[in-house]
């Protein structure tokens, strides 16, 4: 107790317990400046603040105490107060190891500002205030761009090892968005949403200065959106607000190699100049790609460019300007195709074609030349067995051999291919008397084609235009502060998107083998077929919103407000569209829709820095698909515009001087409108589940993070229905891949409350542990990282035939950074994991099935200047 004592008088020189003017009082952590984090202002300087703001808040060892005040329900208070009495024992024990206590508290000042891993800098992503994660009432976590790097987090699936709540299916092998709470997430740029990317093309990760990965709607504030959640990227090139400030132009190079031939350049410098008389910052980023890939036929070409602007108009007005250029090529992989449970468990493979179908003889089966075999089976009716299933499906020579995961269904020719152009223009006004007014103004436009020579092809040509003008007032009366945020909004998105999936055939490639006219398709894209879904049109929103944030005696917090929207959309499909799905020639549909959303938060900070939290929302979600359309279909049907509902229930507390941050939360969403939804993008489920993470500098040489979900995912059209429309695999109907691989089978699977509604393809439970290691005192400039990361097993359809096994990946790596050079070499699945991610588990699960990685490297050099 005395060690631990002396942790809490080390206070005094910890910046865990400062906060700068102007703020509201309270226990957190000065939100480190760019500038800090490089090293360039002492940190001292951050370091001037007593315990007076701990009054009343001395750590009270009572369990029962603390177990009383952190109820949420019978089971949560364990798991804080379990994590709670090992850390703070252990964190003293610790330090009465240490000769000068407050000494190595800066040390891990300084293992934080170099990570940015506590959550202490303002996160305006999700209500637009500026609160922290500790004292935002709503799961959040935010990775930034040091913890990246430390860690080599490269692509969107990497980001479910840090934070609960996340997982994602395969869209194919494009890691286009995050599965945030059982539902497709979205995507936002500085606060923005972007245009729909469920798996057009993969996120840039690596460009990003800061990830948000935030659990639960929008803010009001920022229009429509789905109810489980979005990440929010900012910019790496938004380093440009810090730049300005530099005395001179710094920056870097470097290259990032690996396993199969991986190549990445990229280069930015950022620095201080003058336009018009007026300072100026800027920070320019690019990066440059030529990748091969574990996966044949497949490899990546891409270009980004990014370039951000601060400038300095007058004492009270500034603006932010810049923009992000992607050029993206590569292709789709489905994985492997003909899928049984001995293929996940051991790899045997059914070999062997079907018969030709290419009649012509173009080397391509057109759908005309492919009729019998697609079989339909209506609701009720029996399905087919190996006796019944038309002889036309049979391959003609059957055999099995042994494949491995890089044996995939993709064809030298398949493509993927995606322009994005994001520009944004930001104008702030401040006033020192709490006024600020801020308007925002934020273009996209997408360009994607997506071929695949199983059969399905799909373009889109989509663009958006956004403006927010946003007034912000705060004031302190008396006993409480208050802050308001209201104005109206703006966008404008103009889609045009089409597709061919009428005769996708997974089966008829037989992948010990390369493609044939036996398995090559006639395309919608290319001209040689109808479209099945073609829209073109555009929406309108405009909405305005308000927003409060209350509190009283800095302990007692009300964050609430409300939106409304008049949306008014027009869509038609033009005569190109083959009439067979819910597409039909020539049909239109225009519609004006008003929508409401509102969110209340209520938090109280307790003893012990305890906040215990509980939040309502009412969201509006405007359903669009994959290249952002609304289909005449919704439109006329009603369905175009859709209601969820949230309840949340959360706790979050720092402790040991700020270095141990836990939040844990228990939520229940669920769509109101069962029947609008896309399968897509935006399915219609209900979800609940508990969540938990902590962030633990424990000392200056170690520091952990960990993640812990466990949910349950239920269909709510199938229990609505009674039924879920389905793509039969060979072991939902109990036959070999021998009888049904020459075509397809579409019906319907009967179901019969929760229980056989539940989703499959995401695990129930999915936890995570990483260690940050900091050898500097030992080996200066070296540090590393270690972690794991378990997910249950799974099944891979909803039909519930193949399960995919439980798996525990293990990375880790070591890094170096002294001076002008840095180094990183960082291993992938080090235990050569086998391990799997189910396809679209909701309509065609059991058919397809991706192999993920086995055992890989990333090695980076880099030299700043």
């Amino acid at each position: 107790m005395a060690a631990l004592k002396n942790l809490l008088t080390a206070g005094e020189a910890v910046h865990g317990f400062c906060k700068p003017s102007g703020y509201e009082r309270g226990l957190y952590s000065i939100p480190p400046t760019p500038a800090h984090r490089r090293g360039s202002i002492p940190h001292a300087a951050h370091r001037h603040c007593a315990l007076e703001r701990m009054k009343g808040c001395q750590i009270d060892m009572n369990k029962s105490r603390l177990s009383s005040t952190c109820k949420l329900t019978n089971r949560l208070p364990v798991i804080l107060v379990s994590i709670a009495s090992v850390a703070l024992p252990l964190h003293a024990a610790l330090a009465a190891d240490k000769k000068d206590d407050v000494t190595n508290l800066s040390d891990v000042d300084v293992v934080d500002d170099t990570l940015q891993i506590l959550p202490t800098e303002p996160i305006s992503s999700v209500f637009g205030f500026g609160k922290s994660a500790l004292e935002t009432p709503r799961g959040v976590t935010s990775i930034s761009n040091e913890l990246m790097n430390s860690v080599t987090i490269t692509e969107i699936d990497d980001l479910v090892a840090m934070s609960p709540g996340s997982f994602t299916q395969s869209f194919f092998g494009v890691a286009g968005s995050l599965d945030v709470r059982g539902t497709a997430g979205e995507n936002y740029f500085r606060g923005v949403r972007r245009i729909e990317n469920p798996g057009n093309y993969p996120q840039a990760i690596g460009a990003s200065d800061r990830i948000d990965i935030v659990r639960g709607p929008a803010s009001p504030l920022y229009g429509p959106s789905r109810i489980g959640g979005y990440l929010n990227f900012v910019p790496k090139s938004a380093r440009a607000s810090t730049g300005q400030y530099l005395p001179e132009a710094q920056g870097e190079i470097g290259i990032t190699t690996g396993s199969w031939s991986k190549k990445v350049l990229h280069a930015e410098v950022g620095g201080p100049t003058e336009l018009f008389g007026k300072q100026l910052g800027y920070y320019l980023y690019g990066e440059s790609e030529n990748s091969g890939s574990y996966y044949e036929n497949t490899s990546t070409i891409q270009s980004i460019l990014q370039a951000s602007f601060d400038m300095k108009l007058s004492d009270n007005l500034r603006t932010e300007f810049g923009g992000m250029y992607q050029n993206f090529k590569g292709n789709q992989v489905a994985g492997w195709n003909r899928v049984t449970q001995d293929l996940i468990d051991h790899g045997t493979y059914v070999t062997g074609s079907p018969a030709s179908k290419d009649a012509n003889g173009d080397g391509l089966m057109s759908n005309a030349e492919s009729a019998g075999l697609f079989v339909f089976v209506p609701p009720g009716a029996p399905l087919p067995t190996a006796a019944t299933l038309p002889a036309g499906l049979a391959l003609l020579n059957p055999g099995v051999a042994h494949i491995n995961g890089s044996q995939v269904l993709v064809q030298e020719d398949d493509t993927l291919e995606d322009k994005v152009l994001t520009l944004y223009g930001d104008l702030i006004y401040e006033l020192s008397d709490g006024f600020k007014a801020t308007n925002k103004m934020f273009y996209e436009s997408l360009d994607n084609l997506n071929e695949n020579a199983y059969g399905f092809s799909q373009y889109a040509k989509t663009y958006a235009f956004e403006d927010q003008l946003n007034f912000e007032l705060s004031k302190r009366f008396g006993i409480f502060d208050a802050k308001v945020q209201f104005g109206p909004s703006v966008r404008y998105q103009n889609f045009e998107h089409g597709d061919d999936f009428t005769n996708e055939y997974y089966d008829r490639r037989d992948l010990t083998l390369p493609g044939s006219p036996i398995d090559r398709r006639t395309l919608a894209t290319r001209g040689q077929e109808l479209y099945a879904d073609h829209t073109k049109g555009h929406y309108l929103d405009t909405g305005v919103a308000v927003l409060t944030d209350l509190t009283w005696f800095n302990k007692l917090n009300f964050t609430g407000g409300a939106r409304y929207d008049n949306i008014n959309i027009k869509a038609r499909s033009p005569y190109d569209v083959n009439g067979f799905f819910d597409s039909q020639p020539g049909e239109h549909a225009s519609d004006t829709k008003h929508a409401t959303s509102w969110s209340a938060s209520l938090s109280y900070t307790l003893p012990f820095n305890i906040r215990p939290y509980v939040t309502r929302s009412k969201q509006s979600t405007l359903v669009t698909g994959q290249g952002g359309q609304v289909q005449p279909n919704a439109i006329l049907a009603d369905e175009a515009v859709a209601d969820s509902n949230l309840t949340e229930f959360g706790v979050k507390t720092t402790l040991l001087n700020g270095h141990l941050y836990i939040a844990l939360d228990y939520y229940k969403q669920e769509r109101v409108d069962v029947n609008a939804q896309d399968l897509v993008s935006n399915n219609t489920t209900q979800a609940k589940g508990t969540e938990l993470e902590f962030t633990w500098v424990v000392i200056p040489q170690l520091s952990l993070i960990g993640a812990y979900t466990k949910n349950k995912i239920i269909n709510l059209t199938a229990v609505s229905e009674g039924n879920q429309q389905w793509f039969f695999g060979a072991a939902d109907l109990g036959v070999s891949p021998a009888s049904l691989a020459g075509g397809a089978v579409l019906g319907f699977l009967p179901v019969s409350g929760d229980q056989a509604a539940q989703k499959a393809g995401i695990p129930d439970k999915v936890y995570s542990l990483n260690a940050l290691l900091n050898f500097d005192k030992w080996l200066p400039g070296v540090s590393g990282s270690v972690g794991f990361t378990h997910a249950d097993a799974v099944y891979s359809g909803f039909a519930r035939a193949i399960k995919l096994p439980a798996y525990t990946l293990l990375n880790a790596g070591l890094h170096y950074e002294k001076g002008h050079w840095k180094a990183g070499l960082q291993g992938k699945n080090l235990t050569n994991e086998k391990y799997f991610r189910s396809n679209f588990p909701d309509l065609y699960g059991d058919n397809i099935v991706l192999p993920e990685l086995p055992r890989n490297y990333v090695l980076e050099l880099g030299y700043k200047f």
